[in-house]
């Protein structure tokens, strides 16, 4: 065998091995996620597709067979929903992420008094993911019904497709405030955290992920790795496990 016989072999043997992996993830984890992928794609030489959108809108297009390998979730709701269709590889879900809500505003706010928010808006509006059906506005309504203020606010609430496209509201000062996970804010520098709302006003934030076929169990993996903990903790993820 000669020389460029064995490299031409060991060209096409390692584009052999090369996978592509498309993961539909919860637009919140946009920034992190790419880091991580980016990281995963340098180690191992397979590709990586991110699909980012609210959670419920990639939930419903899994149900309906969309080709995805992996789908990180922003709630447990909606990945139980894809589990009871029995469509994620079984012993690979694993709770990984935590997150905070944070109430932003585009330019320095004081708001000692969360109570207060109501007559601080005035006949502005407040941005949040859909409250029904987004996980992050299904926490912000929770927080605003613990906190006794839904329905003052409810008439000004402007809801939006995912929560990312609730921190754009803020950021564009077409909303006055807006509530959003505190590693969007982070994300944004346009937006500035006018106050972190306690976690006992809602369910506990959790981002699970999964397996959908075989071949996204290796990146689930490398999810759970220290390298890519260490990198969600950068952008303000708190994760569940232990690196």
């Amino acid at each position: 065998m000669t020389l460029r016989t064995v490299v031409l072999w060991c060209f096409l043997s390692g584009a052999a091995m090369a996978e592509t992996v498309t993961v539909f993830a919860a637009a919140s984890l946009r920034g992190a996620l790419d880091e991580v992928a980016a990281a995963y794609e340098d180690q191992t030489g397979h590709d990586v597709i991110l699909s980012y959108a609210g959670t419920s809108a990639l939930a419903r297009q899994i149900g309906f067979g969309a080709p995805a390998d992996v789908f990180f979730s922003a709630n447990p709701g909606w990945m139980d929903v894809v589990a009871r269709d029995g469509l994620i590889v079984e012993g690979s879900r694993v709770d990984l992420l935590g997150n905070r809500l944070a109430l932003v505003a585009a330019g320095p706010v004081v708001l000692d008094d969360l109570t207060l928010l109501p007559q601080r808006l005035g006949d502005g509006r407040l941005a949040i993911a859909l409250v029904e059906a987004v996980p992050a506005g299904i926490y912000g309504k929770a927080a605003l019904q613990s906190l006794g203020l839904w329905d003052d606010l409810s008439a000004r609430v402007v809801q939006t497709d995912n929560v990312r496209a609730a921190l754009a509201l803020v950021a564009l000062q077409e909303a006055a405030f807006g509530i959003v996970y505190a590693t969007d804010a982070q994300a944004d520098d346009r937006v500035q955290v006018v106050a972190l709302l306690p976690d006992t006003l809602h369910p506990p934030i959790l981002y699970p992920v999964a397996a959908l076929t075989e071949a996204g169990t290796g990146f689930v993996d490398f999810l759970a790795s220290p390298q890519a903990l260490a990198l969600f903790a950068d952008h303000g993820f708190l994760p569940r496990i232990a690196p």
